[in-house]
């Protein structure tokens, strides 16, 4: 009996130690698990950091570019608080996308007034020729009136 009992216990030893060697593995495993997912986390959390940084960048470009676009210069606007709405409306953009469909507004905005000037300093350089031809009949006809009462 007592060669049974350690028959039995020697095979309870043997058996916990199978689970010692099988749980360890499990925890080897879960380990190179754990440390290959904390891998890809830095390595996108990364990657994050850098397209954050590049889009910052590009925003800051934009608004830059926005700027010169604009003219924002305090000489160049007639009063200060033009230049903090600009400032401020600029500020409130949030993403490069933001940024770019702003300046394409403003682009086009520009292209219109631009078209809207030519358009008018057209017409203005067509009714400056109207008035000098009028005023050249009229002086014409003033003179044959002269004329033909001098005679």
């Amino acid at each position: 009996m007592s060669q049974d009992l350690t028959t039995q216990w020697l095979t309870e030893i043997q058996s916990l130690r199978q689970q010692i060697v099988d749980i360890q593995h499990e925890r080897d495993a879960a380990w190179e698990s754990a440390q290959k997912w904390r891998k890809l986390y830095n390595t996108e959390a990364e990657q994050r950091r850098t397209d954050t940084q590049l889009s910052q960048q590009a925003i800051a470009s934009l608004k830059a570019e926005l700027q010169k676009v604009q003219g924002l210069d305090t000489g160049a606007l007639p009063d200060g608080t033009a230049v903090t709405a600009i400032q401020q409306e600029i500020a409130q953009l949030q993403s490069a996308d933001e940024l770019k469909t702003k300046l394409l507004t403003v682009i086009q905005e520009r292209d219109r007034l631009l078209q809207a000037l030519k358009t008018e300093q057209d017409n203005h350089a067509q009714t400056r020729n109207n008035l000098t031809t009028a005023l050249g009949d009229a002086i014409d006809g003033w003179t044959r009136e002269r004329v033909a009462l001098e005679q």
